[in-house]
């Protein structure tokens, strides 16, 4: 009995040091230059319908169930998902947009977790006709994830997604 409650005291305390210890936040961003004036790129961001033809999650379930809520590109606006395991259950909404600099949402996810972290989509000019374009999201590790985090990096499991839609919405401005 003795060396049960050893072996559950040494868990716990496990399970305690890897709680301290774990990320409690993370950060994912990407950029990608664009060959446009920023006003014209910032006008196409701020359009949740118009992410579906760069999204690489849409391209992952061509076949997911898709609504909007409100006007596009205001705040307020709401793009929902249902989808294939892959891209899961959620939506996003519009919470603030800086004219022509930033804009800010929420990513409320529903399947396969519930979790919400915050996302961004940002615009600055680099040189004459270019823009530069980042986009992230960011968020809170709660526990018990927050200790899954120590070996899983969010970076690595979205950072190529982040990659490949910045390619594609660079393909899609600069070809347009």
């Amino acid at each position: 009995m003795t060396t049960f409650l050893y072996i559950i005291a040494g868990i716990a305390l496990l399970v305690l040091i890897l709680a301290v210890l774990a990320p409690k936040t993370y950060d994912v961003s990407r950029s990608v230059e664009i060959g446009k004036p920023k006003q014209e790129v910032f006008d196409f961001l701020r359009s949740l319908k118009k992410m579906d033809l760069w999204s690489p999650w849409v391209k992952k379930d061509p076949n997911m169930k898709k609504e909007f809520r409100g006007t596009d590109g205001e705040v307020g606006s709401v793009s929902y998902w249902l989808g294939n395991k892959e891209v899961g259950e959620g939506e996003q909404e519009i919470t603030k947009i800086v004219d022509g600099e930033r804009i800010d949402g929420e990513l409320r996810f529903m399947k396969p977790f519930k979790s919400e972290s915050n996302c961004y989509l940002l615009t600055e000019n680099t040189a004459e006709g270019k823009t530069k374009v980042t986009w992230g999201f960011s968020g809170n590790n709660k526990f018990p994830m927050s200790i899954m985090m120590l070996f899983m990096s969010m970076d690595k499991m979205v950072g190529k997604d982040f990659e490949e839609g910045l390619s594609s919405l660079k393909t899609i401005l600069e070809d347009s």
